[in-house]
């Protein structure tokens, strides 16, 4: 049983010889018992299959664990040997046990105390002593250390040497250790001792660090050593064993060959699985989502899987690989455009902020001056007169008040191809209210003015006016500087572009007709001055203000310069103002403003019918340049004929013709108190024009009628002469 030896010779120049005999005796695995998950306890060592410690509890008899309880605590021995057991790890497959250590001590006469002397030895089956975690350790002076092994009929020899020229500082070393010199014993010391052993480096270094004592050693009877164990032999491989049986690796484990010592094969878990690979259901699953495991997925949402686990969600700023949260890296270049976008969204936020800020600003400076303008043109107070009194329901009824805004829709913010009429004293529009009603929109083009009460009542007084005769104001904007008017559109064109064709293809008016048109505007202005509540002078009576509808229905228009007439007076002292060739002679003179100076207007606007000419014309001769005077003129001199129009002489009308004209004269007397009113003009063409009615029936006249005329809608139809 004698496996590990001693050999000494001579003291003084003869070497001791150490000898330790590891003998591997390779024996055939016996048939696999009982492979349970049943795990046991001895003393401080855990027993986990396929070690066992009772019958039918291990896998085979070499994997048997003696659990001797006479020692407190129990210790384990590998079968019945007297092999102590420390540790098992099947993960490893390693054995940790207790090896005695070779010892040789002589006296000062070189003599062996053969007391203190003896050698170690080991006998393992299917076992290998571990190459990489054990070292082989020769320590005293002039010491030859040596191992034996045995494979069945094979041996195998290596070792160590040290040698001490003096006793007192000998050469300590082993394979792997250099104890303290100093603490060597001297050569007056009663023995000197010799030591050989194979032990566990890693713990050997523990227990006793480079600066130990060596005569520490001394106490020490065994040190730890690592066993490799393995299933089967070198004969039986992963690839054979998975075929038979008794194949020891169970569910989610793997096998590995082994290749040095005795051979066979070892189990080990799967990766993402923990456990006992000999054991059924030994393998359990690693949760590595579970504290304290560091998260896997980093900052990212981890769920575990068997064996695996996988990154459900990665934070802003991670790629995920299924496996990991990686936060990615910011290349130089990234980060320049990083910066770039950063600053480009900073600038486009803070131009959008400008933007809207200056909109805003400047919104509320519109509404504020909106607002200003509506009080300055007196807004509230003509809202007071036409939503209260007596007339406040057919105020409401009929007129409006409307906002600049929604004027500036209708006409396309003005665009010059609404312009439907243009003078001295504004442009008109032609605009399409959100009703699709089409209207007239009048805008000054004079600077702001201060509109008083009595502008205000002025325009509660047009939107009364109910005459079919008079365009309809039906409404007005207070929002501008200046204030807007609203008129009913109409779309015919003027009187003075049919009468003098200009430049709009009209054919020329028959006398009918033009006899119609000047019954209808003069009752019109009749009723002006006289059927209205307060009386007005419209004081810019020409053709030019004489609207013409599709049936030629005549609409008088344009009352920017018309004025109120207090019902106790008859005249007013105001500046004058009209237009050239219109004006009354009397009004220039004295400024004072009657209704005779619309009278003296309307004979303006009769002889111009009869004659066919411009009232007032600079490429006539001088003496006819002003057609009220040369109409005068002829008509004294009995040579009506000559002026009257080639186009509405025909036949039995020239009596009608020279009567109208004895109309238009009187009309256009130089004293005012000689004129007849509007009243009396009125009536007296009613009565031509009903006579010729009754004479004709209404028979058509060169493609016209008097009730139903037709013509194309001019482009231009609110035109506006300089005053």
């Amino acid at each position: 049983m004698e496996l590990l030896r001693m050999v000494s010779q001579g003291l003084l120049l003869e070497q001791f010889s150490l000898a330790i005999v590891v003998i591997l005796v390779v024996l055939v695995a016996a048939t696999a018992g009982q492979q349970s998950a049943w795990s046991k306890r001895c003393g401080d060592v855990d027993v986990p299959f396929p070690f066992g410690m009772d019958d039918e509890n291990y896998l085979d008899d070499t994997f048997l664990i003696t659990c001797n309880t006479s020692f407190k605590p129990p210790k384990a021995f590998l079968g019945e040997s007297d092999i102590k057991v420390t540790n098992i790890s099947v993960d490893e497959g390693e054995l940790s046990v207790m090896q005695f250590i070779a010892t040789d001590c002589y006296n000062q006469l070189g003599i062996r105390d053969e007391t203190e002397s003896y050698d170690a030895s080991i006998r393992f089956s299917v076992r290998t002593v571990s190459s990489t975690k054990n070292k082989f350790f020769a320590i005293g002076c002039d010491t030859n250390g040596y191992v034996d092994a045995k494979e069945v009929e094979e041996r195998y020899s290596t070792g160590c040497s040290s040698y001490c020229s003096n006793k007192t500082t000998s050469f300590i070393r082993g394979l792997a250790l250099v104890l303290d010199v100093a603490k060597l014993p001297s050569s007056a010391d009663l023995k000197i001792l010799s030591y050989a052993f194979v032990a566990d480096e890693t713990k050997f270094k523990m227990m006793f660090p480079g600066n130990t004592d060596f005569r520490e050693l001394e106490s020490i009877e065994e040190l730890p050593m690592v066993v490799n164990w393995a299933i089967g032999n070198e004969s039986v491989k992963c690839d054979d064993a998975k075929k038979r049986n008794n194949y020891a690796c169970k569910n989610n484990s793997d096998c590995v060959d082994v290749h040095d010592g005795s051979g066979g094969y070892r189990c080990r878990c799967l990766t993402g699985f923990e456990g006992n690979p000999y054991s059924l259901h030994g393998c359990r699953d690693i949760d590595e989502c579970k504290p304290p495991a560091l998260n896997p997925c980093g900052p990212g949402v981890c769920e575990n899987l068997e064996g695996t686990w996988k990154c459900k969600s990665c934070p802003k700023g991670y790629t995920n690989n299924g496996m990991a949260c990686n936060e990615l890296r910011t290349t130089p270049g990234d980060l320049s455009r990083k910066v770039l976008f950063i600053t480009l969204g900073i600038s486009i936020a803070l131009i959008v902020a400008i933007f809207i800020f200056c909109w805003g600003m400047k919104k509320i400076k519109v509404n504020k001056l909106k607002k200003k303008f509506f009080e300055q043109n007196g807004g509230l107070a003509l809202q007071q007169q036409l939503y209260s009194g007596s007339s406040s329901r057919q105020s409401h009824e009929t007129t409006q008040i409307f906002s600049a805004e929604e004027l500036k829709k209708a006409t396309n913010n003005y665009h010059a191809s609404r312009v439907v009429g243009q003078g001295g004293c504004g442009i008109v529009y032609k605009g399409t209210l959100p009703t699709n009603k089409v209207v007239a929109i009048k805008k000054s083009i004079f600077g702001a003015h201060k509109v008083n009460e009595q502008f205000i009542n002025e325009v509660v007084m047009l939107l009364q006016i109910n005459h079919r005769n008079v365009v309809k104001l039906l409404g007005c904007c207070l929002e501008t500087e200046v204030p807007l008017l609203v008129y009913e559109f109409i779309s015919n064109g003027t009187l003075s572009e049919h009468i003098h064709n200009e430049g709009q293809g009209y054919s020329p008016l028959p006398w009918e007709l033009r006899l119609k048109i000047a019954t209808d505007s003069a009752g019109a202005l009749a009723y002006l001055h006289s059927a209205a509540s307060t009386p007005i002078i419209h004081r810019d009576v020409k053709t030019g203000n004489i609207l013409l509808d599709e049936s030629f229905t005549a609409k008088v228009s344009d009352f920017g310069a018309s004025r109120l007439i207090p019902l106790d007076e008859t005249r007013l002292l105001t500046v004058v103002q009209g237009t050239l060739g219109y004006l009354d002679p009397e009004y220039m003179e004295t400024s004072q403003l009657t209704e005779k100076s619309d009278v003296y207007s309307f004979g303006v606007v009769l002889a111009e019918l009869l004659t066919g000419k411009k009232a007032w014309s600079l490429d006539r001769p001088e003496n006819e340049r002003n057609l009220a005077k040369f109409f005068v003129s002829f008509m004294k001199d009995d040579r009506l004929l000559e002026i009257i129009d080639d186009g509405i002489i025909i036949e039995g009308n020239v009596e009608e013709l020279k009567y109208v004209a004895s109309i238009a004269k009187r009309c256009l007397l130089i004293k005012s108190q000689e004129r007849p009113n509007m009243r009396e003009v009125a009536m007296e063409l009613e009565g031509v024009l009903r006579s010729r009615m009754e004479m004709h029936e209404w028979r058509k006249v060169d493609g016209y009628t008097a009730e139903c005329l037709f013509a194309r809608e001019p482009s231009d139809l609110y035109a506006i002469d300089v005053k």
